[in-house]
C-alpha cells in the first residue's frame, strides 16, 4: 500500500505552517488558513493512497480554514470529504448548514461548495481526525439528494455510522500489513461504505449496487466475528443469525473470498493467539490460558491448528519470539551505553 507519513518536526520551525498550507491545499483542496500556532505549527499527516480514495489521518492544532467562492471557482477537483473527529471538536458552515463536530462524529462536505471551519482541542492536546477523499462521481447515488447532507452532522456511533467509523480506525493501523495490490480492493470497498452509509441518510438504499450492498455486509460480518472471537460457541449459525441471512447465504458471501466461514474464524483465532504469544507482557499466561482467551477449547486442538498454519509448535513460536525481543532490547541498551 502507497503510504506517506510527514511531520512538521521534520522541518525548521519557520516552515512548518506553510509546509501544512500547501500540504492541505494539495492534499484536501485550495483553502487560506490561519492559526495562532503559526509561529511553531506541530502537525502530522498520515497518507493512504487508495486508488482513487485517499485517507488522511491528521493531527495538528487549533486553526481555521476557509474555502472560499473564489477559490471554487479557481479549482474545483469535484471531491467529498468525509471526516471523522477522533479528538478535539470542530465546527462548520457549509451549505446554508451549521454544524458542531465533536468526537465520534462524521461530516460530509465537499469541495464545490464554500466553507469556514474551525478546529479547537478540548485540553492541550491536539485536534485529530480522519479525513477521506472520494471522487464526487464514484458516489452512485442521486448527487441532489446526497448534498442535503452536506455540513449536516451524522451519527458515527450507532448503525452504519458506527460501521463505517470502525473500518476507518481499523484502516490506518493495519496499513502496513496490506500489500500494494490490496490497495485499489480496500479503495472500492471504502466506496462502498460510505455510498452504503449515504444510502441510509437519504433513503435511496434500493439504489445501491448488490455488489455494494455485499461488501457492506461482509464488513459488518468481519466486525462482528472480531468481536466475538472469544466465544466457543461462535458458529457460522450465530453469524447468520445476527445479521438475519440465511446460513446458506453466509457461506455463499464467504465462497466468493475463497474461503469458508470456519476457516475465517480459525484463521482470525489463531492470529489473535500468535500475537499474544509475541507480547512479553503476557508472558507469564499460560498457552492454553491464551488460546481459551480466544474461543479454542481444547489445548491440543490449538495446538494442532497452529503447527498446521505456521510450521511450529506455539511454545517454540513463543520461546523464539520473546527470546528474540530480549536480545535485540540488549543490542539498544548496549548502543546507549556506548553513546
Amino acid at each position: 500500500m502507497i503510504e506517506t507519513v510527514l511531520r512538521s518536526e521534520d522541518l525548521p520551525v519557520g516552515d512548518r505552517f506553510e509546509w501544512w498550507r500547501e500540504f492541505t491545499s494539495h492534499s484536501l483542496a485550495p483553502t487560506e488558513i490561519t492559526s495562532d500556532h503559526a509561529d511553531d505549527f506541530r502537525a502530522c499527516a498520515r497518507q493512504l493512497d487508495l486508488g482513487a480514495v485517499q485517507v488522511a489521518v491528521l493531527s495538528y492544532p487549533s486553526l481555521r480554514s476557509r474555502r472560499s467562492p473564489a477559490l471554487v471557482r479557481r479549482s474545483d477537483p469535484e471531491l467529498y470529504h468525509l471526516a471523522l473527529t477522533l479528538r478535539g471538536r470542530q465546527s462548520i458552515s457549509h451549505c446554508g448548514r451549521d454544524a458542531l463536530v465533536g468526537v465520534g462524529d462524521l461530516l460530509l462536505y465537499d469541495t464545490t461548495h464554500p466553507w469556514d471551519a474551525s478546529a479547537f482541542p478540548d485540553n492541550d492536546g491536539p485536534v485529530e481526525g480522519i479525513v477521506v477523499n472520494v471522487p464526487r462521481a464514484a458516489i452512485p447515488l442521486p448527487a441532489a439528494k446526497v448534498d442535503r447532507l452536506l455540513g449536516a452532522l451524522l451519527p458515527g456511533d450507532t448503525g452504519m455510522g458506527a460501521l463505517l467509523a470502525q473500518f476507518l480506525t481499523r484502516l490506518a493501523p493495519e496499513s502496513d500489513t496490506c500489500r500494494p495490490q490490496d490497495a485499489i480492493r480496500l479503495g472500492g470497498l471504502t466506496v462502498d461504505l460510505i455510498t452504503a452509509f449515504l444510502a441510509h441518510h437519504t433513503d435511496t438504499e434500493d439504489g445501491v449496487p448488490p455488489e455494494s450492498r455485499h461488501q457492506t455486509l461482509m464488513v459488518g460480518i468481519h466486525s462482528f466475528i472480531e468481536r466475538n472471537l472469544g466465544d466457543p460457541h461462535l458458529s457460522p449459525g450465530a453469524v447468520a443469525g445476527s445479521h438475519h441471512i440465511s446460513v446458506r447465504f453466509l457461506h455463499k458471501l464467504f465462497q466468493a473470498q475463497g474461503v469458508t466461514v470456519n476457516a475465517w474464524i480459525r484463521q482470525r483465532r489463531l492470529e489473535r493467539c500468535r500475537r499474544d504469544l509475541a507480547d512479553p507482557q503476557l508472558a507469564d499466561k499460560t498457552i492454553g490460558f491464551l488460546a481459551t482467551r480466544w474461543g479454542f477449547v481444547h489445548a491440543s486442538e490449538f495446538t494442532r491448528a497452529f503447527r498446521r498454519a505456521y510450521g511450529i509448535p506455539p511454545s517454540t513460536y513463543r520461546q523464539e519470539v520473546l527470546h528474540s525481543q530480549q536480545c535485540t532490547d540488549g543490542q539498544l541498551r548496549l548502543g546507549d551505553l556506548a553513546i
